[in-house]
């Protein structure tokens, strides 16, 4: 995110929290921590908190919950992967031969 765009998104709280502050050093701080986050992605979390919050968001709110995005992406890529596993080997399964089950049985010295 741009410094232009930090001042459009701290705009945009202000118009709906009055009370906000949007000194140079709020500015500035905001900048740190969303210069490397999506501005389009800062607007949709931010759009969020205005219909669900009465007060202005920090800048964890801002930033949504990325992490846990991230983690149920790898989360749905890897149970994906594991059911793609289960499938293969679905394919290529055949009933244990006759009598088996029977044998072992025998070897534990059960009827």
């Amino acid at each position: 995110m741009e410094k232009a765009e930090v001042f459009d998104l701290l705009i945009a709280i202000k118009e709906n929290y009055p009370n906000f502050d949007v000194s140079d050093e709020n500015v500035e701080r905001h900048f740190k921590y969303l210069h490397d986050f999506p501005f389009d992605k800062a607007i949709q979390n931010l759009d969020e908190h205005i219909r669900t919050s009465k007060y202005h968001p920090n800048i964890a709110e801002i930033r949504g919950s990325v992490g846990e995005q991230i983690e149920r992406d790898r989360m749905k890529a890897a149970t994906a992967e594991y059911f793609a596993e289960r499938a293969e080997a679905a394919k290529h399964a055949c009933p244990p031969p006759p009598g088996w089950k029977e044998a072992i049985y025998a070897k534990l010295g059960k009827s």
